[in-house]
Protein backbone atom coordinates (compact mmCIF):
# COMPACT_ATOMS: atom_id res chain seq x y z
CA UNK A 1 0.00 0.00 0.00
CA UNK A 2 1.21 3.54 -0.57
CA UNK A 3 2.41 5.51 2.41
CA UNK A 4 0.31 8.61 2.13
CA UNK A 5 -3.35 9.45 1.98
CA UNK A 6 -4.37 11.94 -0.63
CA UNK A 7 -7.78 13.54 -0.37
CA UNK A 8 -9.46 15.96 -2.72
CA UNK A 9 -12.36 17.97 -1.47
CA UNK A 10 -13.82 20.04 -4.28
CA UNK A 11 -16.33 22.71 -3.33
CA UNK A 12 -18.15 24.54 -6.10
CA UNK A 13 -19.51 28.02 -5.33
CA UNK A 14 -21.93 29.55 -7.88
CA UNK A 15 -21.84 33.32 -7.39
CA UNK A 16 -25.23 34.84 -8.13
CA UNK A 17 -24.24 38.46 -7.56
CA UNK A 18 -23.07 40.18 -10.72
CA UNK A 19 -19.80 42.04 -10.57
CA UNK A 20 -18.46 40.15 -7.54
CA UNK A 21 -14.74 40.80 -7.20
CA UNK A 22 -12.01 38.66 -5.68
CA UNK A 23 -11.11 41.42 -3.23
CA UNK A 24 -14.68 41.36 -1.89
CA UNK A 25 -14.17 37.84 -0.48
CA UNK A 26 -13.26 37.78 3.19
CA UNK A 27 -12.55 35.10 5.76
CA UNK A 28 -10.31 32.08 5.84
CA UNK A 29 -10.62 28.60 4.39
CA UNK A 30 -9.80 27.38 7.88
CA UNK A 31 -13.15 28.75 9.05
CA UNK A 32 -15.43 27.05 6.51
CA UNK A 33 -18.01 25.10 8.56
CA UNK A 34 -17.53 21.36 8.29
CA UNK A 35 -13.99 21.59 6.95
CA UNK A 36 -12.07 21.51 10.20
CA UNK A 37 -12.20 25.15 11.21
CA UNK A 38 -15.29 24.63 13.33
CA UNK A 39 -15.77 22.66 16.53
CA UNK A 40 -18.46 20.18 17.47
CA UNK A 41 -20.08 18.91 20.60
CA UNK A 42 -18.91 15.44 21.57
CA UNK A 43 -21.56 12.78 21.06
CA UNK A 44 -22.21 9.30 22.39
CA UNK A 45 -20.05 8.01 19.53
CA UNK A 46 -17.07 10.02 20.75
CA UNK A 47 -17.59 8.86 24.33
CA UNK A 48 -17.83 5.25 23.23
CA UNK A 49 -14.65 5.52 21.14
CA UNK A 50 -12.80 7.11 24.04
CA UNK A 51 -13.89 4.41 26.50
CA UNK A 52 -13.17 1.50 24.15
CA UNK A 53 -10.14 2.64 22.15
CA UNK A 54 -8.50 5.84 23.37
CA UNK A 55 -8.48 5.00 27.07
CA UNK A 56 -7.37 1.33 26.92
CA UNK A 57 -5.13 1.49 23.79
CA UNK A 58 -4.19 5.16 23.35
CA UNK A 59 -5.73 4.90 19.87
CA UNK A 60 -7.60 7.84 18.37
CA UNK A 61 -10.39 6.82 16.00
CA UNK A 62 -11.08 9.63 13.54
CA UNK A 63 -14.30 9.72 11.56
CA UNK A 64 -15.05 13.44 11.15
CA UNK A 65 -13.53 15.68 8.51
CA UNK A 66 -10.24 17.21 9.60
CA UNK A 67 -7.94 19.43 7.51
CA UNK A 68 -5.00 18.19 9.54
CA UNK A 69 -5.35 14.79 7.87
CA UNK A 70 -4.65 16.23 4.41
CA UNK A 71 -1.25 15.34 2.97
CA UNK A 72 -1.58 15.73 -0.80
CA UNK A 73 -4.68 16.55 -2.77
CA UNK A 74 -5.34 14.12 -5.60
CA UNK A 75 -7.97 11.73 -4.24
CA UNK A 76 -11.70 12.09 -3.72
CA UNK A 77 -13.17 10.54 -0.56
CA UNK A 78 -16.40 11.04 1.35
CA UNK A 79 -16.99 10.93 5.12
CA UNK A 80 -18.15 7.76 6.81
CA UNK A 81 -21.80 7.50 7.83
CA UNK A 82 -21.71 8.14 11.58
CA UNK A 83 -24.26 5.35 12.15
CA UNK A 84 -21.61 2.89 10.89
CA UNK A 85 -18.78 4.02 13.19
CA UNK A 86 -19.57 2.05 16.34
CA UNK A 87 -20.60 -1.17 14.52
CA UNK A 88 -17.39 -1.07 12.46
CA UNK A 89 -15.20 -0.54 15.50
CA UNK A 90 -17.02 -3.28 17.44
CA UNK A 91 -16.17 -5.63 14.58
CA UNK A 92 -12.55 -4.51 14.59
CA UNK A 93 -12.41 -5.18 18.32
CA UNK A 94 -13.89 -8.66 17.88
CA UNK A 95 -11.96 -9.88 14.86
CA UNK A 96 -8.60 -8.17 15.42
CA UNK A 97 -8.02 -7.03 18.99
CA UNK A 98 -9.64 -9.85 20.98
CA UNK A 99 -8.01 -12.76 19.09
CA UNK A 100 -4.53 -11.21 19.37
CA UNK A 101 -5.06 -10.46 23.05
CA UNK A 102 -6.16 -14.05 23.64
CA UNK A 103 -2.99 -15.55 22.14
CA UNK A 104 -0.45 -12.79 22.92
CA UNK A 105 -1.75 -11.16 26.11
CA UNK A 106 -3.57 -7.91 26.85
CA UNK A 107 -0.42 -5.79 26.62
CA UNK A 108 0.17 -6.80 23.00
CA UNK A 109 -2.53 -4.58 21.53
CA UNK A 110 -1.81 -1.78 24.00
CA UNK A 111 1.63 -1.65 22.46
CA UNK A 112 0.99 -2.39 18.79
CA UNK A 113 -2.49 -1.18 17.89
CA UNK A 114 -1.80 1.90 15.72
CA UNK A 115 -2.20 5.29 17.38
CA UNK A 116 -4.69 6.45 14.76
CA UNK A 117 -7.46 4.58 12.93
CA UNK A 118 -9.08 6.82 10.33
CA UNK A 119 -12.42 5.97 8.73
CA UNK A 120 -13.76 7.05 5.33
CA UNK A 121 -17.08 6.32 3.68
CA UNK A 122 -15.96 5.82 0.09
CA UNK A 123 -13.09 4.07 -1.60
CA UNK A 124 -10.08 5.98 -2.87
CA UNK A 125 -8.82 5.36 -6.40
CA UNK A 126 -5.39 5.26 -7.96
CA UNK A 127 -4.62 6.80 -11.36
CA UNK A 128 -4.71 3.30 -12.91
CA UNK A 129 -8.29 2.82 -11.71
CA UNK A 130 -7.52 0.39 -8.89
CA UNK A 131 -9.47 0.85 -5.67
CA UNK A 132 -7.76 1.60 -2.35
CA UNK A 133 -9.67 0.05 0.57
CA UNK A 134 -7.03 0.28 3.26
CA UNK A 135 -3.68 1.83 3.97
CA UNK A 136 -1.05 1.51 6.70
CA UNK A 137 1.34 4.38 7.32
CA UNK A 138 4.68 4.29 9.06
CA UNK A 139 3.74 6.93 11.62
CA UNK A 140 1.24 4.59 13.26
CA UNK A 141 -1.93 5.14 11.25
CA UNK A 142 -4.35 2.74 9.60
CA UNK A 143 -6.83 4.17 7.11
CA UNK A 144 -9.98 2.24 6.19
CA UNK A 145 -12.06 3.20 3.15
CA UNK A 146 -15.40 2.25 1.57
CA UNK A 147 -17.15 1.85 4.92
CA UNK A 148 -20.55 3.25 3.98
CA UNK A 149 -21.44 -0.08 2.35
CA UNK A 150 -20.61 -2.00 5.53
CA UNK A 151 -23.31 -4.32 6.91
CA UNK A 152 -23.02 -7.43 9.07
CA UNK A 153 -25.49 -9.88 10.55
CA UNK A 154 -27.70 -8.04 13.03
CA UNK A 155 -27.57 -4.67 11.24
CA UNK A 156 -30.69 -3.27 9.60
CA UNK A 157 -30.97 -4.27 5.94
CA UNK A 158 -28.42 -7.09 6.18
CA UNK A 159 -28.57 -9.66 3.36
CA UNK A 160 -26.62 -12.90 3.08
CA UNK A 161 -24.53 -11.49 0.22
CA UNK A 162 -23.33 -8.72 2.55
CA UNK A 163 -21.07 -11.32 4.16
CA UNK A 164 -18.75 -10.93 1.17
CA UNK A 165 -18.35 -7.20 1.78
CA UNK A 166 -17.93 -7.71 5.53
CA UNK A 167 -15.21 -10.32 5.00
CA UNK A 168 -13.50 -7.95 2.58
CA UNK A 169 -13.27 -5.35 5.34
CA UNK A 170 -12.02 -7.95 7.83
CA UNK A 171 -9.38 -8.94 5.28
CA UNK A 172 -8.30 -5.31 4.89
CA UNK A 173 -8.08 -4.86 8.67
CA UNK A 174 -5.90 -7.96 9.08
CA UNK A 175 -3.81 -6.96 6.04
CA UNK A 176 -3.07 -3.48 7.35
CA UNK A 177 -2.27 -4.73 10.85
CA UNK A 178 0.10 -7.22 9.22
CA UNK A 179 2.05 -4.22 7.91
CA UNK A 180 2.27 -2.96 11.49
CA UNK A 181 3.73 -6.29 12.59
CA UNK A 182 6.44 -6.53 9.94
CA UNK A 183 7.16 -2.82 10.39
CA UNK A 184 8.25 -3.69 13.93
CA UNK A 185 9.85 -7.10 13.29
CA UNK A 186 10.68 -7.92 9.68
CA UNK A 187 9.63 -11.24 8.20
CA UNK A 188 12.40 -13.59 6.96
CA UNK A 189 14.15 -12.15 3.90
CA UNK A 190 13.96 -15.56 2.19
CA UNK A 191 10.21 -15.01 1.79
CA UNK A 192 10.95 -12.50 -0.98
CA UNK A 193 12.61 -15.14 -3.15
CA UNK A 194 10.04 -17.95 -2.88
CA UNK A 195 8.36 -16.82 -6.08
CA UNK A 196 9.63 -13.42 -7.18
CA UNK A 197 7.77 -12.33 -10.33
CA UNK A 198 6.28 -9.29 -8.61
CA UNK A 199 4.57 -6.80 -10.88
CA UNK A 200 2.94 -3.37 -10.74
CA UNK A 201 0.37 -4.76 -13.20
CA UNK A 202 -1.02 -7.23 -10.64
CA UNK A 203 -4.59 -6.10 -11.44
CA UNK A 204 -4.30 -7.65 -14.91
CA UNK A 205 -4.33 -11.11 -13.28
CA UNK A 206 -7.23 -12.94 -11.70
CA UNK A 207 -6.86 -14.47 -8.26
CA UNK A 208 -6.88 -17.89 -9.92
CA UNK A 209 -4.01 -16.97 -12.23
CA UNK A 210 -2.11 -15.59 -9.25
CA UNK A 211 -2.69 -18.84 -7.33
CA UNK A 212 -1.11 -20.83 -10.15
CA UNK A 213 1.99 -18.67 -9.80
CA UNK A 214 2.18 -19.25 -6.04
CA UNK A 215 0.40 -16.12 -4.76
CA UNK A 216 -2.62 -16.18 -2.46
CA UNK A 217 -4.31 -13.32 -4.36
CA UNK A 218 -3.62 -11.12 -7.35
CA UNK A 219 -2.73 -8.19 -5.08
CA UNK A 220 -0.07 -10.35 -3.42
CA UNK A 221 1.80 -10.07 -6.73
CA UNK A 222 2.34 -6.32 -6.21
CA UNK A 223 5.39 -6.74 -3.96
CA UNK A 224 6.88 -8.90 -1.18
CA UNK A 225 5.47 -6.85 1.72
CA UNK A 226 1.93 -7.10 0.40
CA UNK A 227 2.52 -10.72 -0.56
CA UNK A 228 3.41 -11.47 3.05
CA UNK A 229 0.49 -9.63 4.65
CA UNK A 230 -2.00 -10.91 2.06
CA UNK A 231 -0.95 -14.44 2.97
CA UNK A 232 -1.27 -13.66 6.68
CA UNK A 233 -4.63 -11.93 6.27
CA UNK A 234 -6.32 -14.52 4.06
CA UNK A 235 -5.11 -17.37 6.25
CA UNK A 236 -6.75 -15.66 9.23
CA UNK A 237 -9.98 -14.54 7.58
CA UNK A 238 -10.68 -17.64 5.48
CA UNK A 239 -9.23 -20.21 7.86
CA UNK A 240 -7.00 -23.26 7.45
CA UNK A 241 -9.60 -25.55 5.84
CA UNK A 242 -10.33 -22.97 3.14
CA UNK A 243 -6.61 -22.59 2.48
CA UNK A 244 -6.12 -26.34 2.10
CA UNK A 245 -9.06 -26.45 -0.30
CA UNK A 246 -7.43 -23.64 -2.29
CA UNK A 247 -4.20 -25.61 -2.57
CA UNK A 248 -6.16 -28.53 -4.02
CA UNK A 249 -7.47 -26.33 -6.85
CA UNK A 250 -4.00 -25.30 -8.03
CA UNK A 251 -2.85 -27.39 -11.00
CA UNK A 252 0.73 -26.08 -11.01
CA UNK A 253 2.87 -28.08 -8.60
CA UNK A 254 5.36 -25.22 -8.52
CA UNK A 255 2.62 -22.75 -7.57
CA UNK A 256 1.14 -25.07 -4.97
CA UNK A 257 4.52 -25.70 -3.36
CA UNK A 258 5.38 -21.99 -3.30
CA UNK A 259 2.08 -21.02 -1.70
CA UNK A 260 2.37 -23.74 0.94
CA UNK A 261 5.91 -22.55 1.70
CA UNK A 262 4.70 -18.98 2.12
CA UNK A 263 1.99 -20.08 4.53
CA UNK A 264 4.55 -22.05 6.54
CA UNK A 265 6.83 -18.99 6.67
CA UNK A 266 3.95 -16.88 8.02
CA UNK A 267 3.28 -19.43 10.77
CA UNK A 268 6.97 -19.63 11.68
CA UNK A 269 7.27 -15.84 11.72
CA UNK A 270 4.34 -15.46 14.10
CA UNK A 271 5.84 -18.05 16.45
CA UNK A 272 9.47 -16.92 16.29
CA UNK A 273 8.95 -13.16 16.14
CA UNK A 274 5.86 -12.78 18.32
CA UNK A 275 5.54 -16.04 20.28
CA UNK A 276 2.04 -16.47 18.79
CA UNK A 277 0.56 -19.87 18.02
CA UNK A 278 -0.86 -19.18 14.59
CA UNK A 279 -3.33 -22.09 14.57
CA UNK A 280 -4.95 -20.74 17.74
CA UNK A 281 -5.06 -17.22 16.31
CA UNK A 282 -6.72 -18.58 13.15
CA UNK A 283 -9.42 -20.35 15.16
CA UNK A 284 -10.09 -17.32 17.35
CA UNK A 285 -10.36 -15.04 14.30
CA UNK A 286 -12.60 -17.43 12.36
CA UNK A 287 -14.95 -17.84 15.32
CA UNK A 288 -15.31 -14.05 15.60
CA UNK A 289 -15.92 -13.66 11.86
CA UNK A 290 -18.59 -16.35 11.76
CA UNK A 291 -20.59 -14.48 14.40
CA UNK A 292 -20.91 -11.59 11.98
CA UNK A 293 -21.40 -13.46 8.70
CA UNK A 294 -23.26 -16.73 9.30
Amino acid sequence: MKNYLHIVIVTLFWLSLAGCKKDNITGSADDIPGLGGDTWTQTEIDSWLYDNFTKPYNTDVKYKWSQSELVDVNRFVTPVDEAKVVPIMKCLDSILISPYETVAGADFMRRYLPRFIILFGSAAYEADGTRVQGQAEGEGRILLFELNNFRVKGMVGYLSEDSVGAKRLFHIIEHEFGHTLHGNIMYPVDFKTITGSYTTNWYNYTDGQANEKGFISNYAMSGPDDDFVETLSILLVEGQTSFENLLNTISSEEGKTALAQKAATVRDYMRNAWNIDFATLQKQTRTAIERYTK
